[in-house]
């Protein structure tokens, strides 16, 4: 039955929790929409999505934690998980389970219910899980859990209102979970459990159920071992003994809650019957062999290259020669009146600088769209499979994929990333990889230009450009690793999904999301640069060759000539990409200006030859990483690795430049 909210409206505070792939951010985007706001939770670096909407007359803040396998504190995941619950106690909390995988998923509801806070399950992807040949009968698993258990397609925002309608019932009755079914230990270690529960009522933290906070000493979390150790030291010393006279404590948690778990499955699953070969099975066959997954995912990333070129350049083309171009020329005859320095400033440093940038818009709303696409289709995780080997080599393992290949988007974010990394070693080996991975908006500023400069042959020259860039990450991380970490490996073990039809909706809301944020990250950087390069170039007497950008550019000219860039504008606009990526392209749209009936593109493919175009191109790739990126690697990594991975890029940008330059030159190409 529903509840209805009484006659002022309330306020509830639901907490989505579930491990990763059952679709808990499908759920969460259907119900929030664009009313969601992402950040960090204070003092982390894990993501934070917290929503808010309207709910037959109820104000839902709804909060998306990080997605775990359990609330033991392994990981800042886990952490920020269980202390939300226990520490904030939202009026409920909806936990989600995905059907197609319902043994694996139903161990974080096993730690879950010995929490107290009110439960509902969200049985997601019932669809997938049919067409697998796969049955959850949710009426016997509510019976069996004493918990309500509603069957949802998020995909489809089938089963939302029911899921909200159950979780707002149980958040205004929560007594009703008194007779959930609970995992079991053996008779002699569930009396050392609840003695040592006794020890510990009121000498803990209020927010710490001391049944909850016994049962975690018992299995050995030492987050809590320590709380206990120092809240209540005498309890812990008896408990203490309690452990050496049954040390196998521990395994009868784990096997009480497998049992549990095989229980339920055994009640409320149809399984297929055996020897069936899924979909997803079939695709696997190649998808994750390990020379055939290897030619798919280069087939993929050669595909994101050419889908950007097909549907994304056209619109580039547009922007730029039919509206960029004429509101320039425009804007200065409007403002022919005012003083020059004026209309130099909004046609060359406000248009021409910002405007050339907004331009990427439609190659980021591109390339983010694909690489929803990917996600939400369960191919990523394939890739981190296949990359696994490889990431071997570097020391590393599939999981240090997952940040690399986030680093295509932007490299802070796969920064930030690695904090899913548990070996220190690997997380600093893959934080000084990261700068190599070709952002976004490296990538567009190659894509801008590639066209002018190598016509139809742009694809390939791209494709091969992103190559170069991966062949030096991995000898670089073979190198490191060889070097400063003796050449350690880490094991991996990961969790490949069901293939699934992806969401439109859920791809939408991730590109309006990933696009807006980069939009407002970049738009205050750009701007600023652009008008402090008009104003180098103006000043002091509205002749660029007499400004003061002209002397600086004099000044790192010789570095350029080795490169094979006559003209010193290609080297400053270099320079400027320190603060952000596409402010390569804003400065060179107000350093070469923007004539009428020319494109800058086709203005500046005339300056250099083929071999100075690819060298400035293949250096625009591997030059030292953004000023964000460089506070991010400080933030989690330390000055010193921020400081190596700035003078070791920029080595390699600049060497790997000349020899491309020189190599061609001598080639005659």
């Amino acid at each position: 039955m529903t509840s209805q909210a009484p006659a002022q409206a309330r306020t509830l505070t639901i907490a989505l929790a579930g491990q990763p792939n059952v679709g808990k951010t499908t759920v969460f985007n259907m119900l929030t929409g664009l009313n969601q706001h992402v950040g960090n939770w204070p003092g982390k670096t894990v993501e934070q999505k917290t929503g808010v909407f309207e709910y037959k007359g109820y104000t839902i803040h709804l909060v998306d934690l990080p997605g775990t396998y359990s609330l033991t504190a392994n990981s800042e995941e886990e952490r920020i998980a269980r202390d939300y619950i226990l520490r904030e106690q939202p009026d409920a909390v909806i936990v989600m389970l995905n059907a197609a995988s319902l043994e694996r998923t139903l161990y974080l509801l096993a730690e879950l219910v010995m929490l107290p806070s009110p439960l509902v399950v969200g049985l997601n992807m019932v669809d997938v899980a049919r067409q697998n040949d796969m049955v959850v009968e949710e009426h016997v698993l509510a019976a069996a859990l004493g918990l309500p258990v509603i069957p949802v397609v998020a995909s489809h925002n089938q089963g939302l209102e029911a899921l909200l309608d159950a979780a707002i019932e149980t958040a205004l009755h929560p007594e009703g979970g008194q007779s959930i079914s609970r995992p079991q230990l053996k008779p002699e270690h569930q009396a050392i459990l609840e003695r040592a529960a006794a020890l510990l009522r009121g000498r803990l933290p209020e927010h710490y159920p001391p049944e909850w906070a016994a049962l975690k000493v018992l299995e050995g979390d030492s987050e809590i071992t320590a709380l206990v150790q120092r809240e209540a030291p005498d309890a812990w010393e008896t408990i203490e003994a309690w452990l050496m006279e049954h040390e196998d404590t521990y395994l009868d948690i784990a096997g009480g809650r497998y049992a549990w778990i095989e229980r339920l499955v055994r009640a409320a699953m149809r399984q297929p019957r055996a020897g069936s070969i899924t979909l997803t099975d079939r695709v696997d066959r190649i998808a994750t062999h390990p020379f055939w997954g290897l030619v798919v995912l280069l087939g993929v990333f050669g595909a994101i290259f050419w889908v950007t070129y097909t549907l994304a350049l056209p619109v580039v083309n547009w922007l730029a020669d039919g509206v960029i171009t004429p509101l320039a020329s425009w804007s200065s005859r409007s403002l022919s009146f005012a003083p020059p320095w004026v209309g130099g400033l909004v046609s060359d440093g406000l248009i021409g600088g910002v405007g050339m940038v907004l331009s990427f818009i439609p190659i980021l709303v591109t390339f983010f769209a694909v690489l929803g696409f990917l996600e939400d289709v369960g191919y990523l995780a394939r890739a981190a499979y296949v990359m696994d080997r490889f990431m071997h080599w570097m020391g590393l393992h599939g999981r240090s994929f997952l940040p690399l290949f986030l680093g295509f988007g932007c490299n802070v974010p796969g920064v930030m990333g690695t904090r899913i990394i548990e070996d220190r070693r690997a997380r600093l080996l893959t934080i000084l990889l990261i700068p190599l991975v070709p952002c976004t908006a490296r990538m567009s500023v190659i894509t801008f230009l590639a066209p002018a400069f190598f016509g139809g042959s742009a694809p390939l020259v791209v494709w091969g450009l992103v190559a170069i860039n991966l062949l030096i990450l991995a000898v670089l991380g073979v190198v490191v690793n060889k070097i400063a970490f003796q050449g350690t490996r880490t094991a991996f073990i990961m969790e490949i999904p069901i293939y699934h039809m992806p969401n439109p909706r859920t791809i939408a809301l991730f590109v309006w999301n990933k696009t807006k944020a980069f939009v407002e990250g970049a738009g205050e950087v750009i701007l600023i640069t652009a008008v402090v390069v008009w104003w180098l170039s103006y000043w002091p007497d509205g002749n660029i060759a007499h400004s003061l950008l002209a002397r600086i550019g004099t000044w790192v000219a010789p570095v350029g000539h080795l490169l094979g860039w006559g003209d010193w504008r290609m080297t400053v606009a270099l320079l400027s990409s320190f603060l952000a990526k596409e402010n390569t392209i804003a400065t060179l749209g107000v350093l070469y200006g923007i004539e009428a009936g020319h494109s800058l593109s086709a203005t500046i493919a005339a300056t250099l030859s083929r071999p100075g175009a690819l060298a400035f191109l293949t250096v625009q790739m591997l030059f030292i990483p953004c000023a964000a990126t460089i506070a991010a690697i400080k933030q989690e990594a330390g000055g010193k690795w921020a400081a190596a991975s700035v003078g070791l890029l920029l080595a390699i940008s600049l060497l790997a430049g000349a020899a491309v330059f020189w190599i061609f030159t001598w080639i005659g190409w």
